[in-house]
């Protein structure tokens, strides 16, 4: 049951983003805030273009990795527990939500 809740709600999110009026593209700067995502994902990818589109961001021609649900490493060495990158991670417009052209960071 529950996965069928799951699959619905998963629908109705993408049917309202894609519904939404096109949003407008963030810029793709060099990387240069470490942050540690729950995930990382391409731009094309379905997850991407739901959290995009409730932000109003239009991802339509990027094809960069996309950070979700990130957070600043403030300390070098911190337990991230997630995926640590370098991203182009404005907190203050996007809430951590979205982290635009995640590159993996290599000690």
């Amino acid at each position: 049951m529950f996965s069928k809740l799951s699959v619905v709600c998963t629908s109705v999110l993408i049917t309202l983003a894609a519904a939404m009026p096109g949003g407008t593209t963030p810029p793709v700067t060099t990387p240069t805030s470490n942050q540690c995502c729950n995930s990382v994902v391409s731009s094309t990818s379905s997850a991407a273009s739901v959290v995009a589109a409730l932000l109003g961001l239009d991802l339509t021609g990027l094809n960069v990795p996309i950070g979700l649900s990130c957070s600043p490493i403030t300390v070098l060495g911190n337990n991230c527990g997630g995926t640590s990158v370098t991203c182009d991670a404005p907190d203050q417009e996007w809430g951590g939500l979205i982290a635009i052209n995640c590159i993996p960071i290599t000690a």
